[in-house]
């Protein structure tokens, strides 16, 4: 279902929503497929039991003053893979304020979720919030990947500030955020953060099996760790001079880590 919302000067409230169930014949059924405004969702070809969905961003944005939230539930022995069709550019808008961008996902025991959605562009003269929120089950299985890449080329970034939070069975094992950008706290260009580099991402990789062998905290080459997390989670983190670095630095980091 898809409702078309018109741009006004407060800005554009938008709100996609994904329900992914087992259908009890080897699959998975998209019961709910839910979106409006610049959010459009769409089913695409998956392999195995899984679903795979889009999200195709419909009208430019976030631009200020927007506020677009996506919700996703994976319900017990249902199988996800999200991923959007370009990447988002976060814009300056007539409305004052910042944009804000809320994801919020929830995995249910034996269910997994892919999410994996393309990088987000800060524009200069953006200011957008973005805040991730993944409760899972205690058996639920989890890969999502964030990048944030600061301004397009030749252009300073605007401000960003990224929070991803991540709970299994109601305990929380990843509460971070990063604001970078004019206006943000100091040092976030330095060498204890970003140290000049203009791309950023984290990989979050949840399995029941680590909670008995957590992995090795590790260098993956320049620029990007693997750590262990408090359960059954690791997390990795890259920094890199430019987007398709960093999708290569994560890709290489995901292939490193033991197959399920």
């Amino acid at each position: 279902m898809d409702r078309v919302n018109v741009r006004t000067g407060a800005g554009v409230r938008s709100l996609a929503r994904i329900v992914a169930r087992d259908d009890g014949r080897g699959g998975t059924s998209l019961p709910v497929l839910e979106s409006d405004g610049p959010l459009a969702l769409r089913r695409t070809r998956a392999t195995g039991s899984g679903a795979r969905v889009m999200l195709v961003g419909a009208m430019s944005g976030p631009l200020g003053g927007d506020h677009f939230t996506v919700e996703g539930r994976v319900e017990e022995g249902a199988r996800l893979s999200v991923g959007s069709a370009a990447a988002t550019i976060a814009l300056p808008g007539q409305a004052k304020g910042e944009a804000r961008y809320d994801v919020r996902l929830d995995v249910a025991d034996h269910g997994e979720l892919h999410w994996l959605p393309e990088q987000l562009i800060s524009a200069r003269g953006s200011e957008l919030y973005v805040t991730t929120r993944v409760e899972l089950a205690p058996t639920a299985r989890l890969v999502l990947r964030e990048e944030q890449v600061l301004g397009r080329v030749g252009e300073e970034p605007g401000r960003l500030t990224s929070r991803l939070t991540v709970r299994v069975a109601g305990q929380a094992v990843l509460d971070q955020e990063l604001a970078c950008g004019p206006g943000a706290p100091g040092g976030w260009d330095g060498p204890a953060v970003l140290a000049g580099q203009r791309a950023v991402g984290q990989l979050v990789v949840v399995r029941p099996e680590f909670a008995a062998e957590p992995v090795a905290a590790t260098v993956l080459g320049e620029g990007a760790s693997l750590v262990p997390l408090a359960g059954p989670a690791a997390l990795v983190t890259a920094v890199a001079p430019d987007a398709l670095r960093l999708r290569r630095l994560l890709d290489e980091a995901l292939g490193s880590l033991p197959q399920p």
